[in-house]
């Protein structure tokens, strides 16, 4: 675990592939790669987000940090948080004295989130941390919650992700995950499909002027990731209980809540 002032040491680069097939990898290679797609795109992540989502993507994370409880002197976490804006949003539910962290492996989105505390003269309630989602470094029972937005299908391991997020909770915390999801009618995945691997990455290419490939590597990484039952489960498996969820939009993001 890292503070934005630390230094980041680097691995090997992975063998360059179609960003659609990233994926399908695991491990250490899918995370240089997912890292080397988000550090391009940082300064203009939030520009797209609005444009691709239509805005929606602000209504989906004031949802997410209104499932997270009221805790007087409460200490949140916030994994993958990116540009920092679910931290932001999570800040005034830890009440006057609590704490967030913000913590996040690529640099570059810290940055950006950093800029965005330091503007609101939040930088006393909210740090950010260079960390990796399957590490944490925090000690075992630190947290009231832990909250994360489309974070969880980019890490290399899923499975250690959760268990490291179930390890670092307070017993009775609560863990809520926003996350892209599987559309609950025929026609709307039809559309959506059509949307995410035609559309978006036209737009990401033609517009946004990505020359990295993360605009077909985000519907492919959607396709590939647990649907809201099977999160369910891995949740489960994880050893977290009371575990339930939500479809926004028909489906086509899910928040899930458990409790350890």
């Amino acid at each position: 675990m890292l503070t934005m002032e630390e230094s980041v040491t680097r691995g090997q680069r992975p063998a360059e592939a179609p960003a659609s097939t990233i994926s399908t990898w695991s491990g250490q290679a899918r995370e240089q790669a997912v890292q080397r797609m988000f550090t391009a795109i940082a300064s203009v992540y939030d520009l797209n987000n609005t444009l691709l989502s239509f805005g929606l993507h602000h209504r989906w994370k004031k949802i997410t940090a209104s499932m997270v409880p009221v805790v007087e002197r409460g200490t949140a976490l916030d994994v993958g948080a990116g540009t920092a804006d679910l931290a932001l949003l999570l800040e005034p539910r830890m009440g006057p004295k609590g704490r967030v962290i913000a913590s996040d492996l690529n640099r570059a989105m810290l940055a950006e989130g950093l800029k965005k505390v330091d503007g609101k003269g939040l930088a006393g309630k909210i740090t950010c941390l260079q960390a990796n989602a399957e590490h944490l470094g925090f000690a075992d029972d630190t947290f009231d919650a832990v909250t994360t937005g489309f974070c969880m299908r980019n890490v290399g391991n899923l499975a250690r992700a959760v268990a490291e997020i179930h390890r670092v909770m307070k017993p009775g915390g609560r863990f809520v995950c926003l996350e892209f999801s599987r559309p609950v009618f025929g026609w709307l995945r039809a559309l959506y499909n059509w949307y995410s691997f035609t559309l978006l990455p036209w737009i990401g290419t033609k517009v946004a002027r990505d020359t990295t490939g993360v605009y077909e590597y985000l519907p492919a990484s959607i396709r590939t990731f647990p649907d809201q039952e099977r999160l369910c489960r891995v949740l489960r498996e994880a050893g977290f209980r009371d575990v339930s969820y939500q479809n926004l939009s028909g489906g086509i993001v899910a928040i899930h809540v458990a409790i350890k």
